[in-house]
């Protein structure tokens, strides 16, 4: 065996393998057509207003508010007090009658 039987060897090796590889076909993706993004409009900047309460508290706001609305009720109960809305409040109350019952 001498360099150039090597040699032809590697060549041969190279070229049958080249044809196996042209013959695969490569899957081509739908390309998404890209959607304006709407613009929003712009938010009020808000602040944290928070403060201590025990969990028995905690646990009757949560009762009185229905399952998952604490956090609304209170913020329309105190919205309401601060701003005298007596309907508003009087109905948050009705709410929480009935939530208790």
């Amino acid at each position: 065996m001498d360099g150039s039987e090597k040699t032809a060897k590697k060549e041969a090796t190279v070229k049958t393998d080249a044809p196996a590889k042209t013959k695969k076909t490569a899957k081509v993706k739908a390309v998404k057509e890209v959607k304006p993004k709407k613009e929003k409009a712009p938010k009020e900047p808000q602040v944290v207003f928070a403060f201590r309460l025990t969990e028995a508290q905690r646990d009757q706001i949560h009762k009185a508010a229905g399952p998952g609305k604490a956090t609304k009720f209170v913020r329309s109960a105190a919205l309401a007090a601060a701003s005298g809305d007596r309907p508003a409040f009087e109905e948050l109350l009705a709410t929480a009658k009935a939530n208790l019952k």
